[in-house]
């Protein structure tokens, strides 16, 4: 039980920086986060509707195909996520404004929260929704890993919202998914637990000494 609670604060808490990144830096300056981004955009763009409840639609609707192969727990995780990122977008948007800045600050900084937040989402067993739901589909029927359909996926869409919106969204998108990946893998490979035990140890060697 404390497990579980503890597996959905840390969910909730990726998910919220997730929501952060997207809603302050990233879709302010119509970056997508991903493919799913790209068509929450597309859906603002071409329908007004709102961009929070654009990327719940596009991410729910992609992870009902494919909730047969993650697993309930999994699937009920990625879910959480979902809601509580779209939610953090609504809620950042109308209520945060940053000043105008660069466009090129705003690339990295949301880049690397994104990252962020993904890395701790990941870490959970949870996706973050997105391309990589049909690209697990692909990976698993055509045997090949995931990360070239995903590249391809992504892709598609980030040429498409360009081709509509503007076409320098190509080389932001692009240049945002490389920064948020690498900040997702170094986040994924972080050993917290081996670093909460490690602080613990050197403040008992402390509260020793000073007695």
């Amino acid at each position: 039980m404390r497990h579980s609670l503890r597996a959905y604060v840390l969910i909730s808490c990726g998910a919220i920086i997730q929501g952060f990144a997207m809603a302050l830096f990233l879709f302010p300056n119509s970056i997508p986060s991903g493919g799913a981004g790209g068509l929450a955009v597309l859906l603002n763009y071409w329908l007004n509707v709102p961009v929070s409840f654009a990327l719940w639609f596009v991410n729910f609707s992609l992870l009902v195909l494919a909730i047969y192969w993650l697993g309930n727990a999994s699937a009920i995780g990625t879910m959480y996520g979902i809601t509580v990122t779209s939610l953090s977008v609504h809620f950042f948007t109308i209520t945060m404004h940053m000043p105008q800045t660069i466009v090129w600050i705003d690339l990295l900084t949301g880049s690397i929260i994104l990252g962020c937040g993904i890395g701790i989402l990941l870490r959970q067993g949870v996706s973050n929704g997105g391309m990589g739901v049909i690209a697990l589909l692909v990976s698993k029927y055509r045997g090949i890993p995931p990360g070239k359909p995903l590249l391809i996926l992504n892709g598609l869409i980030f040429i498409l919202t360009a081709s509509i919106i503007d076409w320098r969204i190509i080389i932001l998108a692009l240049l945002s998914q490389w920064i948020s990946t690498h900040i997702v893998d170094v986040v994924f490979k972080l050993d917290i637990n081996s670093r909460i035990d490690k602080m613990k140890i050197l403040t008992e060697g402390l509260v020793w000494r000073r007695k």
